[in-house]
C-alpha cells in the first residue's frame, strides 16, 4: 500500500557513468549516448519507483568528487547508480567514493544485450569494456570498504530492474528515516525491557528524532475538534466500513463513535501540525482520553503513519519506514504482535493481533467497525476495526537495541486464513505459518532477542530489508526456509564478533 503522506519532492537517483579521456571525443560521445539510453530504460521501468537522472560522463577525479558531493547535498537524491561503460581507472574514484554518503548501487551491465559476433572489431572492444572496467571499479570499492549493492545483467532483464527497484525502495526508506520525526504520547509500558532503547544512538544511526509529549496536549487537541468535522468524519466511517448497528446514527453507542472520530481528528491535527510521521501511545498513560485510541490509530496507519503500542518507538519507526518503501507494490504493512500459537504437530500456526491497533491495509475484506469492552486501560469501551489479514507471502520484522548496536530480526512467513472462525475475538488479526517451521522460527527469534512487537508487511520483502540494513549499517538476521537453529546461532556469534571489531577501539 502506497503511503498517503505527502513527499516534499519526487525522489531521484543519479546515474553516473565512468570513462576516461584516452578514447577521444568521438568515443566519449558514444559512451554518453549509450549511458543516456541505459538511464532512460531504468527511468521508464515500472520496477524503479524514483526518477533516474542521467549525469554527464565522468572522466576525472575532480568531476567525480564534485558530483558525489552534489549528490550528498541534494535532498531529493536518495542514491547513486554507477556504471563503468569503458575502462575508468578507479584511482580517479577514490576521493569521490570516500566522500559519498548517499546509498550506492554498482550496476554491472553493458549497452548491448547480445554480442554482434560477426561485427566485433577493436573499436567495438574499446567501447564496450564494462566486463573489465567494472572489475576495476569493484576492486576499489572493496579496497575502500564502500557499502554498496552490486547488480549484474542487462537492464532489459526484468530480474535486473526488480533488484534495482528493491534497492530503490530501501533507499527511499533510508531517506525517510533520516528526516523522520516521531511523537510519543507518554512513556513506554512500565517494566517492559524490549520497548526501551537509546534515542541518541537511533538519531545518530538512522536520523530519526524521537521526542515525548504529554497526553494532556493530545487531550486538548481532541477536545477542541468541531462538531461539523466530527459529523463529516462519522459519515466517512459509514461509507468505508460495515458499521455495527449500535454505532450508527440513532444507535445506543453512536456517541462512542463520535468520540472515536474526535480522537482521530485531534491526533491527526497534532501530527500534521508538528510534522510528525510516526507516533506511539500507551494504555497506561491515557490522561483525559475517554477511550484507548483504536480506530484512529488504525486509520492513521492506513494513511502511512508509523505506530507502536505501549510507547514502542522503535517499531513505530519501522512501520513508517516500511510503508514509505512500499511505493509501487501491492499489499499492506501493519504494526503486529505475536499473541498465541496453534501447536498442532505439523500444522503449527501463529495468531497475531494487538489490543486494537492493526492496520486495515492488510485486511482481506472490508473491515467492520465495532465496539466492545477492553479489559485493560480502565477507560470506556473503544471503537475498532475488525478483520482478518489477507492471505499471501509476507515478512515480520523487529528492531532491538542490543546495547552496543541495533539488530533487525526478520522472518519470512505465509499469511493464511484462520483455521476456524473467531467469533469471540473482536479485534483485527493475522494468522501465519513462519518459515521454515514454527519451532525453528521461534527458537531462532528468541535466540536473536527478537521483540514481541513487529511489523508485518506484504509489500516489502527480504531483499529490500537486506538493502536497508546495508545502507544504515545495521545488523540484519533473517529466518527463512533454509534456517537451522545451529547455523543461526553460529551466525549470531559471527555477527557479534564482526560488529565489535567494526566499531574500532
Amino acid at each position: 500500500m502506497t503511503s498517503h503522506l505527502a513527499q516534499s519532492a519526487q525522489p531521484e537517483i543519479w546515474f553516473l557513468t565512468g570513462s576516461q579521456g584516452l578514447y577521444g571525443p568521438e568515443t566519449l560521445e558514444q559512451v554518453a549516448d549509450q549511458s543516456r539510453e541505459i538511464a532512460g530504460l531504468l527511468d521508464a521501468s515500472a520496477d524503479v519507483p524514483a526518477r533516474v537522472v542521467w549525469r554527464p560522463v565522468l572522466t576525472s577525479s575532480a568531476e567525480i568528487l564534485r558530483v558525489c558531493r552534489e549528490a550528498n547535498a541534494a535532498d531529493r537524491v536518495i542514491g547513486v547508480i554507477a556504471w563503468m561503460h569503458t575502462f575508468s581507472p578507479a584511482k580517479m574514484w577514490i576521493s569521490g567514493l570516500d566522500a559519498l554518503t548517499a546509498p550506492l548501487l554498482h550496476l554491472h551491465t553493458q549497452s548491448n544485450m547480445a554480442l554482434p559476433w560477426a561485427e566485433i572489431d577493436m573499436d567495438f572492444m574499446n567501447l564496450n569494456q564494462a566486463a573489465h572496467g567494472d572489475r576495476e571499479f569493484g576492486f576499489v570499492q572493496t579496497r575502500l570498504g564502500v557499502a554498496r549493492k552490486t547488480v549484474a545483467g542487462h537492464v532489459r532483464d526484468p530480474r535486473v530492474t526488480a533488484r534495482i527497484g528493491a534497492w530503490t525502495r530501501a533507499a527511499i526508506g533510508a531517506a525517510e528515516m533520516r528526516g523522520l520525526r516521531l511523537a510519543r504520547f507518554g512513556d513506554n509500558m512500565r517494566d517492559v525491557a524490549v520497548t526501551e532503547g537509546d534515542k541518541v544512538e537511533a538519531q545518530l544511526r538512522f536520523g530519526v528524532s524521537v521526542n515525548t509529549y504529554g497526553v494532556t496536549e493530545l487531550v486538548e487537541a481532541v477536545d477542541s475538534t468541531s462538531d461539523a468535522d466530527v459529523d463529516k468524519l462519522v459519515q466517512d466511517y459509514g461509507d468505508q466500513y460495515r458499521l455495527a448497528a449500535e454505532l450508527r446514527p440513532g444507535g445506543d453507542r453512536h456517541e462512542s463513535l463520535r468520540y472515536a472520530a474526535r480522537i482521530e481528528l485531534g491526533l491527526r491535527g497534532f501530527l500534521t501540525g508538528g510534522g510528525f510521521r510516526a507516533f506511539t501511545t500507551n494504555f497506561e498513560d491515557l490522561g483525559g482520553l475517554r477511550q484507548l485510541p483504536g480506530l484512529a490509530v488504525q486509520r492513521l496507519m492506513a494513511d502511512g503513519y508509523g505506530f507502536g503500542g505501549e510507547g514502542d518507538w522503535k517499531t513505530s519507526v519501522l512501520v513508517r519506514t516500511l510503508k514509505s518503501m512500499s511505493v509501487g507494490t501491492t499489499g499492506g504493512t501493519s504494526f503486529m504482535e505475536d499473541y498465541t500459537y496453534d501447536l498442532t504437530p505439523g500444522e503449527e500456526l501463529i495468531l497475531g493481533a494487538h489490543m486494537l491497533e492493526v492496520c486495515p491495509s492488510i485486511a482481506a475484506d472490508t473491515p467492520s467497525c465495532e465496539i466492545h469492552p477492553l479489559g485493560i486501560g480502565g477507560r470506556e469501551d473503544p471503537v475498532r476495526l475488525v478483520f482478518d489479514a489477507a492471505a499471501g507471502p509476507a515478512v515480520v520484522l523487529g528492531l532491538v537495541d542490543m546495547g552496543e548496536r541495533f539488530r533487525l530480526v526478520a522472518n519470512e512467513i505465509e499469511v493464511v486464513p484462520p483455521s476456524q472462525p473467531l467469533p469471540r475475538l473482536p479485534v483485527a488479526r493475522a494468522v501465519w505459518r513462519p518459515a521454515p517451521d514454527l519451532p525453528t522460527s521461534a527458537e531462532a527469534w528468541l535466540t536473536a532477542g527478537g521483540p514481541h512487537h513487529t511489523v508485518l508487511s506484504q509489500a516489502v520483502g527480504t531483499e529490500e530489508l537486506d538493502d536497508l540494513a546495508e545502507m544504515t549499517g545495521t545488523e540484519l538476521v533473517v529466518i527463512d526456509a533454509q534456517t537451522t537453529a545451529r547455523r543461526f546461532a553460529q551466525e549470531l556469534r559471527w555477527n557479534q564478533a564482526y560488529h565489535r571489531l567494526a566499531r574500532g577501539f
